[in-house]
């Protein structure tokens, strides 16, 4: 009986060895860095596949449907602007909301926002009605303009618009402490309240010693596409014909490459915005001639207290007044010194209205990649030269032809110069 208990023992210690030598390098790293990461953030991924699933169902139904086909150009377009309208009722009332939750005074928070969250639901179940349709029609006006610009294949714009307006995850953007680049970009679940997402911005600032940030987006270039709920017709069309611009661009080198390097992908998504704004105008030039944006209202959020401090602050100027600054003294090695200023950068952003919730490494690394827009890039090269190969070229097609095969920022700047010599 004892022999028989100490063979066994042996063969546990040996079976023990065996995983500890051979599988236990296959064991997460708990040191590891990424590791750490996936620990804090537990289950506040955002879930993809899910989402995937639910938007290829209702695209299909409504590809079966086919109602926005049975409607006169007037009664498709009034279709758009009540879901918009209905849209933008809901956002109001989230805000109220909102304002509820967070106001001190209020001690019973949820029978004070009974009523209005009543209304939102009833609002939601009007917007079930009219989503398929309207985003069928909004589909195939900016496929209309798309094939007008030569994007088509047999009288099709291709490849074909396809978008879903949908609540979107936040996206978690982590940068180095020392540099602005993005190292991780994260996908979570939609609704963090702003006490979670600062808990989960300072857990990775102690446990990895990174710069992160979490931050709403206004779409992502799946198929179909993600795009923010909004009750801006012009914001709207934009990204839809934005996140459009990936899906053409994943098709080409340039998108294939998107991921390689943070300037691959600062480039995708300068030519994405730059497609976007195009179209999206020309759209709204087509079908809401009277909603044009008029050139005036800022490109920038515009100050929530005082509409009057537009006039008087340059936001691009300066940000990027700080975001040259912040370069500099990173370069130095004065990281804390950096993340000083910022700060009180952010304090001077407020003060003028626009209320950024924070600056830092990971800020800029996120918004600097839209280089079509001064200011959060610096005196980084990139932005300038897109638009330079977008100036040298004859029509958005052109430009789209030639920028597609960009695979370095070698072959860009190769492309500004050949638009130099033409």
């Amino acid at each position: 009986m004892f022999w028989n208990r100490l063979i066994t023992v042996l063969k546990l210690l040996i079976c023990s060895l065996f995983f500890i030598i051979v599988v236990a390098p296959e064991w997460p790293a708990f040191q590891d860095e990424r590791f750490k990461i996936d620990s804090i953030l537990d289950q506040q991924y955002f879930d993809y596949f899910v989402w995937e699933a639910k938007a290829l169902l209702a695209k299909g139904e409504a590809s079966l449907n086919g109602s926005q086909n049975y409607l006169t150009a007037d009664s498709r377009k009034a279709v758009v602007l009540e879901y918009l309208d209905t849209m933008g009722q809901v956002r109001q009332l989230n805000a109220q909301v909102n304002i509820i939750y967070t106001d001190p005074e209020i001690d019973n928070p949820e029978d004070v926002a009974r009523e209005f969250q009543q209304q939102i639901e009833e609002k939601r179940a009007q917007l079930s009605k009219l989503q398929p349709i309207a985003e069928s029609i909004i589909q195939e006006q900016v496929a209309d303009v798309l094939i007008n610009e030569g994007f088509d294949l047999f009288d099709w714009a291709w490849p074909p618009v396809q978008m879903r307006v949908t609540t979107l995850p936040y996206i978690l953007v982590v940068s180095p402490r020392e540099e602005i680049r993005q190292v991780y970009s994260l996908s979570l679940e939609h609704g963090l309240t702003i006490p979670e997402q600062k808990k989960i911005e300072s857990s990775l600032y102690e446990a990895v010693d990174l710069s992160a940030l979490v931050l709403p987006i206004g779409g992502v270039g799946i198929y179909p596409s993600m795009v923010v709920e909004t009750g801006d017709i012009n914001h709207l069309m934009d990204t839809v014909s934005h996140e459009w611009a990936h899906h053409w661009l994943s098709l080409h080198p340039l998108g294939i490459r998107y991921a390689a390097n943070p300037v691959m992908r600062t480039i995708n998504e300068t030519v994405a915005s730059i497609l976007g704004e195009e179209i999206g105008a020309k759209v709204i030039e087509k079908y809401y001639p009277e909603l044009i944006r008029q050139p005036t209202q800022p490109t920038t959020p515009p100050p929530e207290n005082d509409p009057d401090l537009q006039a008087k602050f340059d936001f691009n100027a300066e940000m990027r007044e700080t975001r040259v600054r912040v370069d500099e003294l990173l370069a130095g090695g004065k990281v804390e010194e950096a993340e000083s200023y910022m700060e009180a950068r952010r304090q001077h952003f407020w003060d003028n209205g626009y209320r950024i919730r924070k600056i830092n490494q990971a800020y800029f690394a996120f918004y600097g990649a839209y280089a079509d827009t001064p200011g959060r890039r610096g005196s980084d090269p990139v932005g300038p030269a897109v638009l330079a190969v977008r100036d040298g070229s004859v029509s958005l097609r052109d430009f789209m032809d030639k920028i597609g095969s960009v695979t370095s920022f070698t072959d860009l700047e190769m492309l500004v110069a050949e638009n130099k010599d033409i």
